[in-house]
């Protein structure tokens, strides 16, 4: 009888993606703050699927694992992450003003075990930050890595209301970014006009990508429905007067 893994939907921020870890032998529920292994150590996330079970060719590469349930350790922990966090954006903020550098702050992670600050920014050009990194790590006593992202990551990250009146795509019933292309708004009869087909970030809207397969789908049922009354007795027989 093959061995059975039990597998959990865990996200890390409540706009980022689900990634897959094995629950091993812990109960965890749907809610429930665990601690995990990551390829960059220990982190906190919270429980977003119920258990599947999964057989061993259907385990996810380089599964890795649930290491226990949050404790009020644990939560004390992340409190004072998030407080090294906002103090890390605004040193980082007023030193960027301070060196004139073209870049705009987005977002700042301090992993869970403090071995690392990651600094998330957008900028149009190259930016040469050596010394503000300098800086960083003169103040903050870790390593440091500044991560250039672009506009559809910076959108998610700051969310907002799309056309449509509700929170953007990218911040909510979308998990991962997929590519968006023109060639979906033209299938979808959509105007071309990039005012009305742009999201927040100024690029294509995410929803032309999320609604495209269902676009597609029923382009493909029509053009069966008319070849299958192409087949019909009388539409031969009126082909052949």
């Amino acid at each position: 009888m093959a061995l059975l893994t039990n597998i959990v939907g865990v996200k890390f921020k409540k706009e980022g993606r689900i990634y897959s870890f094995s629950a091993a032998d812990h109960i965890v529920h749907v809610g429930d703050q665990v601690i995990v292994n990551t390829d960059n150590g220990s982190a906190m996330g919270i429980v977003v699927t119920d258990v599947v079970r999964r057989q061993e060719s259907e385990l996810p590469a380089n599964l890795k694992k649930i290491i226990r349930k949050a404790s009020n350790h644990d939560l004390q922990i992340k409190a004072e992450n998030e407080k090294l966090e906002e103090e890390a954006r605004k040193f980082c903020l007023e030193k960027i003003a301070e060196q004139k550098l073209s870049m705009k702050m987005v977002d700042v992670d301090c992993q869970f075990d403090k071995s690392k600050i990651i600094f998330y920014f957008t900028a149009d050009n190259r930016v040469d930050f050596r010394d503000l990194v300098k800086e960083l790590v003169q103040k903050f006593k870790t390593r440091i890595e500044l991560k250039q992202i672009g506009a559809r990551q910076e959108a998610r990250i700051t969310k907002g209301i799309g056309v449509c009146g509700r929170i953007v795509c990218c911040a909510g019933i979308l998990q991962n970014l997929e590519r968006v292309t023109v060639k979906m708004a033209k299938e979808q009869s959509m105007s071309l006009n990039p005012e009305k087909i742009s999201g927040l970030c100024g690029r294509l809207m995410c929803c032309l990508a999320f609604e495209h397969e269902e676009y597609a789908g029923n382009k493909r049922n029509k053009q069966k429905t008319i070849q299958s009354a192409d087949k019909l007795p009388g539409a031969v027989l009126n082909e052949e007067k």
